[in-house]
């Protein structure tokens, strides 16, 4: 990107400064109002070093928004992790161990049942018979086909298996994750790959229901070395649920929005699966003295013995996953570089089947007087924050979309468009996104339309916050 792109973000980023320390935790609600236009802004700095480790599958990297960062107490900073499957020598599928559990309940009525059906069909005919696959589907009670290698014979039998699904009665979700992670455990120790994926609305009634509850299910199942993930069907799917599941479980999130896209993700679940490198990947964040916070943007994250742990999900080949994290300050002033945070990378490298701990510190120096982290930035990571706040937009726009606030929600999407056009061409493809859905959105004159639209919005702004684990 050149100096002109990164003058221009960050022109974006000193209009909207006041709302970056108000960025939202995952799945708060956050209903900012438009932003205003774009003010001038001094020209960013140089970049600041980029500290990195590799070993094994993953190679680890990191960089703060300036390589000298301001003294003084509530000062901002911010941190930009990358996480990043190095290309396999050798690229192979290897053999995959699958649960698919099947929301059968009275909400899946109609449509939703038949493009479960059609999912279940689809993932049949896709593995082979050095694959396992196990079939739950779940109303009040649930119901399982135990896990079989898929042989011609046994396709045939999940085949009839799956024909059989009605939707009925209740939503015991809970119990559906259960008997699919039940049905993987046996296997577990013979195969690299072993994941559980859900089909659902995502509206349980039945057993567990919290939705904090049932991402820490999730979360032991990852712990396990079963990874989850959550495929919304239909338009009024929970998707914070079922995204909460996939985040918690290392697994992929999704929506099945038709009939062209359900083949298509259901082939990248068996691919993903088949060719991770990386499983139980997560980020372990502590502080040195002089920072008092941070904040991962945009990602799940929990506080645990004095460290934030970030998890993300498992990673295949060239597969990454970005992490931005927002540092409060409180700094003496140092002539020599000094640490500004600790991070740690951790996961299971299939391939060689053994656990990996790569440590990163990321340091500056601290000088008064010193620009504001949002003035001179890194380019790169002022990249990351413009797109941080854009994503912001989208979720609320999103949002407001789904209750119906027409006016707003195409307000935000013109917040967010002015946003990412301000880095000219290092955002076209956001900008060309905004501007498709401003355009569907405006033509959208039914409820189901409307939906539809709010969901790839905010799968849209997923991507944004730098992970690409959403279909």
């Amino acid at each position: 990107m050149n100096r002109t792109h990164v003058l221009l973000a960050a022109a974006a980023l000193l209009a909207l400064g006041a709302a970056v320390a108000g960025l939202p935790a995952p799945h708060d609600p956050f209903f900012p109002k438009a932003p205003p236009a774009p003010q001038a802004a001094p020209a960013p700095g140089p970049a600041s070093p980029r500290f990195q480790r590799q070993e094994g599958a993953l190679r680890f990297e990191g960089q703060l928004s300036s390589a000298v960062l301001a003294t003084g107490t509530g000062r901002e900073a911010y941190a930009l992790l990358t996480v990043r499957a190095e290309r396999p020598a050798q690229e192979r599928r290897v053999p995959v161990s699958l649960a698919l559990v099947i929301d059968r309940s009275g909400s899946m009525r109609g449509q939703k049942i038949s493009d479960a059906r059609r999912a279940a069909r689809l993932l049949v005919g896709r593995l082979g018979p050095r694959d396992r696959l196990a079939l739950v589907h779940y109303g009040t009670d649930v119901v399982t086909f135990p896990s079989e290698f898929v042989t011609e014979e046994a396709r045939a039998r999940m085949l009839a298996f799956v024909a059989g699904i009605e939707d009925e009665d209740r939503t015991n979700l809970s119990g559906g994750l259960e008997e699919g992670a039940r049905a993987l455990r046996p296997h577990l120790a013979d195969f690299r790959a072993n994941r559980l994926i859900l089909l659902s609305d995502g509206v349980p009634n039945v057993g567990t229901t919290h939705p904090g509850a049932l991402a820490e299910l999730a979360a032991a199942y990852r712990r396990e070395g079963i990874a989850v993930s959550g495929l919304g069907v239909g338009e009024d799917f929970n998707e914070q649920l079922m995204r909460a599941l996939a985040e918690q479980g290392g697994g992929f999130y999704g929506y099945l929005q038709d009939s062209e896209r359900l083949a298509e993700i259901l082939q990248r679940e068996v691919d993903q699966a088949a060719t991770t490198l990386a499983s139980g990947v997560e980020l372990r964040l502590t502080l040195p003295e002089g920072i008092t916070d941070a904040q991962p943007l945009g990602v799940a994250s929990r506080r645990e013995a004095g460290e934030w742990v970030v998890p993300l999900y498992d990673l295949a080949g060239e597969q990454e996953a970005q992490v931005l994290v927002k540092l409060t300050l409180a700094l003496d002033a140092s002539s020599t570089n000094r640490p500004m945070l600790h991070a740690r990378l951790r996961y299971q490298d299939v391939e060689h089947e053994r656990p990996v701990d790569l440590a990163l510190s990321l340091e500056a120096r601290a000088e008064p007087g010193a620009p504001d982290g949002r003035d001179r930035m890194d380019p790169e990571v002022a990249l990351a924050v413009t797109r941080a706040l854009g994503a912001q937009q989208l979720q609320a726009a999103a949002e407001a979309m789904k209750q119906g606030e027409r006016t707003r929600a195409l307000g935000l999407l013109d917040g967010a468009r002015t946003l990412f056009g301000a880095s000219a061409s290092a955002l076209a493809g956001e900008v060309a996104e905004v501007e498709r859905t401003q355009a569907a959105y405006l033509n959208a004159h039914d409820e189901t339309s409307v939906k539809r639209e709010a969901l790839k919005l905010h799968n849209t702004s997923l991507r944004s916050f730098g992970q690409s684990n959403s279909y």
